[in-house]
């Protein structure tokens, strides 16, 4: 089976898969990380190969939606590459980078080093920010039970208890995370694409707190 093939039967899988799930994480996501890795990749270099499959399975089980557990999704993807014969080599590379790709807080180090793996990191994050980031967060925010937004909560907080409903919001989230990956990206072109979206959400939030405060 040639590379091509392996690329196609994979989309099929990850499609199959992630079709009709409903938190922001589902067959269209992985689509546009797929798309934005390579877009970058023509940029910044990189085995494409590696790249395409470590995009269309980055999400293939996500741990924040199987209890922390990210064991199923080295399962699945060691378990469909084999099937598909690909080199152990490169299956040890993708499981790497579907390993270590989440973000799980700020001051968690980075732990992927290959360029193949920034580059999908980079296109995983851009995904969570701008309209279609803003989108994402209040997509899950019935599946966390999560509140929309609490004003009597701390926005700069250092320390939350996830585990009481009243102490966070998705609003919360973009403090805590989205706001926080324009400086975090790998490469060159992430943090130029960043940029723009970032400051999209900035104006986002600005006319939110407006209204809020019922200033028209």
């Amino acid at each position: 089976m040639n590379r091509g093939e392996i690329i196609n039967k994979t989309k099929e899988y990850a499609r199959t898969k992630l079709e009709g799930e409903s938190t922001g994480h589902d067959w269209w996501h992985t689509f546009r990380v797929w798309q934005t890795a390579k877009y970058i990749a023509k940029k910044e270099g990189g085995d494409l190969f590696i790249i395409e499959l470590a995009a269309l399975f980055h999400d293939i089980a996500d741990w924040k939606f199987n209890k922390g557990n990210n064991n199923l999704a080295l399962k699945l993807t060691r378990d469909w590459f084999k099937k598909l014969e690909v080199e152990k080599k490169v299956i040890k590379h993708i499981c790497d980078i579907v390993e270590n790709i989440s973000f799980k807080g700020a001051g968690i180090k980075l732990r992927i080093k290959t360029k193949e793996g920034k580059i999908v990191q980079d296109a995983d994050r851009l995904d969570a920010l701008g309209a279609i980031g803003i989108a994402r967060v209040f997509a899950t925010t019935p599946l966390l039970k999560r509140l929309l937004y609490n004003p009597e909560i701390n926005m700069k907080m250092k320390v939350r208890d996830f585990t009481k409903k009243d102490s966070y919001s998705s609003i919360h989230h973009f403090y805590d995370k989205l706001l926080l990956l324009k400086d975090l990206m790998n490469t060159k072109t992430g943090k130029r694409l960043a940029n723009k979206r970032h400051k999209f959400m900035e104006k986002y939030l600005e006319e939110f707190f407006k209204e809020r405060e019922g200033i028209i």
